[in-house]
This record gives structure tokens, sequence and C-alpha cells, in this order.
């Protein structure tokens, strides 16, 4: 390892080349603190695609692993050290590089944040539809890494529908352009689209092209009380069967509710078990109806009250609450967080089942839902230090995988497989398809360096 941080030392500034233990200790793991992690040898923050180039350019000689990150928000583990790897940190380059109005894309850097590109783009009357809960902090190479959603992709779609373009080291060093600037191109196969997802194993994406769209009307929130999970379930596949394509449909509960007003003093939990968020931007009239048809559907599902929301401010108190619900559970211990997803019309059948798994397992589970496109993230959550309340929640944490897998659904919707779902992976994939994706993997990666062991690997 000497001989790989003197060649890294030499090919790229030495102050970006890091081997304090106290400094490297910070980015050794993501947000998924029950993944496990080993002991990196050296932490390089990149400044540029040539400092990028050269770490993969060494470590292929070497064979030494090349773990990219970014912000570390991720929730599977993929952005987890292994023993003896290079952790190569994106998050200083952070340039928004361009933002082109009359083509409508930006060009930014991996290390861009999330809500700095959307704050740049609204600057230019434009918009950058993906918006992951961790959007203040979570970074657009990260966001590419896992293809992010968020509250809005119920009709907008996710990282994957805005991404054009990718620069990226890749093989054993190789720079490659892959995509266009074009509304359209059908040339080759879709190496771009193929990136976004990949989590580091790949390559390393050092640059984005995104597809923008104009700012957006103001929206309508409908919101409805429920005094159960399958009643919200039921009226999220009543909207789905009205022809209503809302802009959010979310879903908090109680467990959430409460810890975020135990932290921020909001008072959100008094008046129901679980709330539903409904928001429409559809212009003029017809949002009314759209607004309109969320009231009903919430009612004819069974709330125990629903309405229009008349005051701006209180709406986006309770869309905050929705954002705040994870940060606000880690404060009562760990959480393990799930990410399935599941046809829309099993949206009631799938909550009925996460409460069974918590039943079954004795054990605490809080939901938060991308309810509009079927996308749950239970939230199980085990007393620090307690080793058999661990063990329970992890049988929970499988048995909504498998439930999910059985209704049609697959095992993440968003979060990425990382190392926490690469069970549930090989379960929801036939071997023929996992087969193909390692021949990919062996084209783009042939010495076998880039995060190994993540998505694919043994669980």
């Amino acid at each position: 390892m000497a001989s790989l941080i003197d060649a890294l030392r030499s090919s790229i500034p030495a102050e970006r080349v890091v081997t304090d233990p106290d400094v490297v200790a910070a980015y050794v793991h993501d947000e998924a603190q029950w993944a496990p992690h080993g002991a990196p040898a050296v932490l390089v923050r990149a400044g540029s695609t040539a400092d990028v180039r050269a770490v993969v350019r060494a470590c292929a000689q070497r064979s030494v692993p090349v773990v990219p990150r970014g912000a570390g928000t991720g929730l599977s583990g993929g952005a987890n050290a292994l023993d003896g790897c290079v952790l190569l940190s994106l998050e200083a380059m952070n340039e928004i590089v361009e933002i082109d109005p009359h083509e409508r894309l930006a060009v930014v850097q991996p290390g861009v944040v999330n809500d700095d590109l959307r704050a740049a783009c609204a600057e230019q009357g434009l918009w950058y539809p993906p918006d992951p809960a961790s959007s203040p902090w979570s970074t657009i190479g990260g966001n590419v890494a896992t293809n992010a959603g968020g509250v809005c992709c119920v009709k907008y779609g996710v990282t994957r529908d805005y991404v054009l373009a990718v620069e990226a080291v890749v093989g054993r060093g190789e720079v490659v352009r892959l995509g266009r600037r074009t509304a359209k191109g059908v040339v080759g196969y879709d190496l771009c689209g193929l990136m976004v997802g990949s989590e580091g194993t790949l390559g390393v994406v050092t640059e984005i092209t995104v597809r923008l769209r104009a700012a957006r009307p103001a929206e309508q929130t409908v919101v409805g009380y429920f005094d159960t999970l399958a009643a919200a379930g039921e009226a999220v596949s009543a909207v789905t069967a009205a022809g209503v394509v809302p802009s959010a449909l979310e879903l908090v509960d109680r467990h959430c509710l409460r810890a975020v007003d135990e932290w921020k003093n909001m008072g959100l939990s008094a008046d129901a078990n679980v709330l539903l968020l409904g928001r429409t931007d559809a212009p003029g009239e017809a949002g009314d109806r759209e607004a309109d048809a969320m009231v009903d559907c919430f009612k004819r599902a069974g709330a125990t009250w629903s309405a229009r929301s008349t005051d701006e401010e209180e709406a986006e108190a309770l869309f905050s609450a929705r954002r705040l619900a994870y940060p606000a559970l880690e404060r009562l211990g760990p959480v393990l967080t799930e990410d399935v997803c599941v046809p829309r019309a099993l949206v009631p059948e799938m909550l009925t089942r996460i409460e069974r798994a918590a039943r079954d397992n004795d054990t605490h589970i809080a939901n938060i839902a991308h309810a509009g496109d079927g996308n749950l993230h239970p939230l199980i959550i085990a007393p620090a230090g307690d080793d058999e309340a661990r063990r329970r929640a992890q049988r929970a944490f499988d048995q909504i995988v498998d439930d999910a897998i059985a209704l049609g659904g697959t095992v993440s919707g968003e979060h990425g497989v990382g190392l926490l779902k690469r069970r549930g992976l090989h379960a929801e994939l036939d071997p023929s398809v996992v087969a193909l994706h390692h021949g990919v993997k062996n084209a783009l990666d042939p010495a076998g360096i880039f995060n190994p062991g993540k998505v694919f690997g043994t669980p």
C-alpha cells in the first residue's frame, strides 16, 4: 500500500491524498449503519476527472478496490469502505458547469448538492424534478449512482429519466462520454442509462448532463387523516383507479409524526394515526378537479377527515415533517430502512403485511411512503445495544422483502441494493438475468476494482 500511496501523491495534488485515520473515519460508511464496512488504505478527495483517472489507473495496476462516494447519505451501504480499498470522495467536484435555458439542460460535477442545482435552475425559470428526501445534502453523483427518486417522482419520474449524458472513468482508467445533449438519440446501446443506478460498480461518474423542465405552477395540497394504514392504502389505490396523477402522494404514520413533534415541536401527531398528503400542480380548473377528486377518494376510503389545505404555511409544514421523519426516528435508536416497491393497487395489502411483520417479530416499525407510486419505506427501529432486538428487526426486514417480491414488487425502489439488499436481489432476479449483469460488469470493469462485492456480491 505504501507504493500505491506514493504513486497517488506523485500523480495528483498530495493534499488530496489523506491517510489521517481521524479524517478517514468520517468517510467509511453511509447512513446504513447496520451494513458492515471495512478499513480503507487511503482516502482520496478528487478535485478533477484527471484525479479520478489517476486513482483508477493506479488501482487497476495493483488490483486495489475503488469505492466512490458522495455525501454519504445513502441507505443501503453502497458507499461503505472495503478493507484495503481506496475510498474516492467526489464531494470537492461540486461545480455547476453550465445551465442552458434554451436546450433546458444542466451540466454538473458529481459533488453538486441536489438542492443547490434546483435553486440555480429556479433562478432561470427552470426546474430539476428528482427530489429525494435527502435533497438538502445528497449530491447529484450519489443520486445518479442509486437512480434516486423522491416526492414528485409519482408524476415526473426518477433520476434516470433526466440524465442525458455522463462522463465516466471506466476499465483501467479510460475516460468516456456516454449519452448525448440532444432531445433524441438512438445510436448504440444506452450505456448512459446503464451507469444510472449502477452504484459505482461499473465506473466512476465525473460529470452529468441532466434534462430540465420549465418551472411548474403552484401546487394545491390535499390532507387526509386515517385510523389505519390499510385505509390509507385503499385511498392510494382509489386515487390511482380514478386516473388522477398527483404531483405528490405521501404517507406518514403516527410513529413518524410523533418523532418529528418530539424533535421539532411541530404539533402534528394529535389528530390521526396515518396522514396522507396529496398534491396537484395541474393549472387552473384542472387542478381544482384533481384536488376535489383526491378529497373524494380519501373520504370514500374511510378518512376521518379530508380537505384541501387553504393554509400554504401549514401545507409546507406537513411536507417538511415527511422529510424530517427519518432523521427524527434516528434519534430514537438505530433504524433499518426498507425501500420496497409494489404495484399501486397492492399498496393496502403490502401495508397490512408490514404490520404483520412487526407483530410476528415483536419489532417497532414506523412507516413513511411515496405511496402514489407504491414505494414504501418501513423504518424498523431497535434500541441501541440490544442484540436480540436487532436480530428481530433483521428478520422483519427479510420478511418484508419476501412479501414485496411475492406481490410482484421489487426490493428497492430508489435506495439501491448496496450491501443490505443483496439477498433480496438474488431472490428477485432469475440466475440467468444475474449472469447477464455479471457479463456487463466484466466488460466495463475488467480489473474488477469498482466497488466489488456490492449489489451482486454474495449476501
